[in-house]
C-alpha cells in the first residue's frame, strides 16, 4: 500500500511519518510525503532528524509541495490536520475518496481531535512528543494493512 503523508511545510511530521511507515513496513508498502505550503528543497527540521535517529530510523528526506502525480500514486493520503484534510479536498476533489486525517484512519472515527500537534519551532521534547504520537498511530495502520 502507498501512503501520502501530508502536513503544512513537509519538514516535521510528514517527513518523520514516510520515514517511520517505512521503518515499519516491507517493500510492499510505501510512504512518500508532501506539504501544502512546502519550501521545495528544504531539508527535515533538525529536531525530526534527531528524534527520529535516536530511535534508530533513517531519513533522508527534501521538502516538495503536494502534487497530482504524487496524489495519484497513493493508495491513500493522510494528512495531519483536519485543515489539511479539507484543503486538499478542495483542491484535487478526485482524490477526496481516499484523504483522511492520520487520527480518523488510524482510530477508525472522525470524532474529537483529529489533528497531530505541529512541534514546529518547540524544543526537541516537543518533536519527541510528537513522534511517539506519530509512531503509535502508523504502527497501528502498519499492523492492519501490512501484518
Amino acid at each position: 500500500m502507498n501512503i501520502l503523508f501530508i502536513c503544512t511545510g513537509n519538514t516535521c511530521r510528514s517527513p518523520m511519518a514516510e520515514a517511520i511507515y517505512n521503518h515499519l513496513t516491507s517493500d510492499s508498502a510505501q510512504a512518500k510525503s508532501a506539504g501544502v505550503f512546502a519550501m521545495e528543497g528544504a531539508d527535515a527540521a533538525s529536531h525530526s532528524i534527531a528524534v527520529l535517529e535516536e530511535n534508530g530510523i533513517v531519513i533522508n528526506h527534501t521538502s516538495k509541495n503536494v502534487n497530482e502525480t504524487d496524489l495519484t500514486w497513493a493508495d491513500l493520503i493522510l494528512t495531519m490536520t483536519n485543515a489539511h484534510k479539507d484543503m486538499l479536498i478542495g483542491q484535487f476533489p478526485i482524490a477526496a475518496h481516499k484523504v483522511f486525517t492520520l487520527k480518523e484512519y488510524a482510530n477508525h472515527t472522525n470524532d474529537g481531535d483529529v489533528d497531530v500537534f505541529d512541534p514546529y519551532g518547540g524544543d526537541i521534547n516537543v518533536y519527541r512528543e510528537t513522534f511517539h504520537e506519530l509512531y503509535q498511530l502508523i504502527k497501528r495502520i502498519a499492523e492492519e494493512k501490512v501484518g
